[in-house]
């Protein structure tokens, strides 16, 4: 290895994303559900992500990197990721980032979401949380 890469490696942060259903009510529990996984990497500026969900009851229409002002908290779509339109399947995206992205992806405030057929106000999410974290 050189020391190029060696330093390019130690400039790397990894987080994962558990993808889940969405906040929902009793009425929506027929059309949200699913699950998948994702990883995030953080390479200086450049953040790319690859994952999986599973289990929806319609097929992904559009998933997208949202910025909220908390963990937990809603907030816009800033990413398109590129994203299979199938009940399962894989997502993927790379993406340059501003200061202030990359202090809100250390700060837990970057969460995926994956709108469907049955969903389209979002059918599961998850958090880019930092590699070890919950």
């Amino acid at each position: 290895m050189t020391m190029a890469t060696i330093g390019a490696a130690q400039n790397q942060t990894t987080f994962r994303v558990r993808l889940s259903p969405v906040a929902r009510d009793t009425s929506m529990q027929a059309t949200v559900t699913g699950s998948g996984s994702a990883t995030a990497v953080l390479a200086g500026t450049k953040l790319t992500i690859t994952g999986e969900f599973q289990d929806m009851r319609s097929a992904a229409t559009v998933a997208h990197i949202h910025s909220g002002v908390a963990a937990g908290v809603r907030g816009p779509a800033v990413f398109d990721l590129t994203v299979e339109k199938a009940e399962s399947g894989k997502l993927s995206g790379s993406f340059n980032l501003t200061a202030e992205q990359i202090e809100s992806l250390h700060k837990g405030r970057l969460y995926i979401q994956i709108q469907s057929e049955k969903a389209p106000e979002g059918a599961v999410w998850g958090w880019l949380l930092p590699q070890g974290g919950s």
